[in-house]
């Protein structure tokens, strides 16, 4: 782990809190981090929660790399890549407590996820803002989105940028259930026990029927396309 990511194993789920004391952008290290910790929660645990700090779960990828240039935007956008199709496959049911803005990568950190919580009393802003920032979509951000959006939410949501709050997230499809702050992570963690305790073959098998196609599709070709990929315009 590093500082801004901590691991904790309580009851069979394996607690991963990201707080970089910032926004939670997704820096390689921070990206390295998260590898490491589903590698530990597939060797010590029965699921994972992940939880953000108060106010901002994950603001999207570190814009400090992604504005040195093209190959840093590739080269970060790609590493993000890999890790949510990980996320996304990850055979150990995997739930989130979002307690805030979820933003571009932050918001494809929900659509990897099996289950996603809300805080219903924080002003969070939850969307996928690439084009309004003037940058493409990755065709794995395509391929999330269309899996996990709501089919009214895919064209405002994907295209057009739609930047939702909490509530209008459960219709979107970026969250499933919006509990009040206080109750959000322990109301994650026994959601995550809950689904830990179920066989483990048959979660990892139906998971990798439903989602393996996408994800062999996606990292197949993942090089191919970041070769497009140019930096954000802001």
């Amino acid at each position: 782990m590093t500082d801004a990511v901590n691991l904790t194993v309580d009851d069979g789920v394996a607690v991963v809190r990201i707080d970089d004391g910032k926004a939670n952008a997704l820096s390689h290290a921070i990206i390295e981090a998260l590898h490491a910790a589903l590698d530990t929660a597939a060797a010590e645990a029965n699921a994972v929660c992940f939880v953000g700090r108060p106010g901002k779960f994950c603001a999207g990828f570190d814009l400090s790399v992604m504005t040195q240039g093209a190959e840093s935007t590739r080269a970060l956008v790609g590493a993000g890549g890999r890790l949510m199709m990980r996320l996304y496959g990850h055979p150990q049911p995997t739930v989130v407590a979002a307690n805030g803005h979820a933003l571009a990568a932050g918001a494809l950190f929900l659509l990897s996820c099996d289950t996603r919580f809300g805080a219903a009393d924080v002003p969070g802003k939850i969307g996928l803002n690439e084009t309004a920032i003037g940058m493409g979509m990755p065709v794995y951000g395509v391929e999330l989105a269309r899996e996990r959006l709501s089919r009214s939410a895919f064209v405002r949501g994907l295209l057009q940028a739609e930047i939702y709050d909490p509530h209008g997230a459960i219709a979107a499809g970026y969250l499933d259930v919006l509990v009040p702050a206080d109750e959000l992570e322990a109301a994650a963690i026994a959601e995550a026990r809950r689904l830990g305790g179920y066989r483990a073959g048959a979660y990892r098998i139906t998971k990798a029927a439903s989602r393996a196609e996408v994800i062999e599709r996606v990292l197949a070709g993942l090089d191919a396309d970041m070769a497009n990929m140019v930096p954000p315009t802001v």
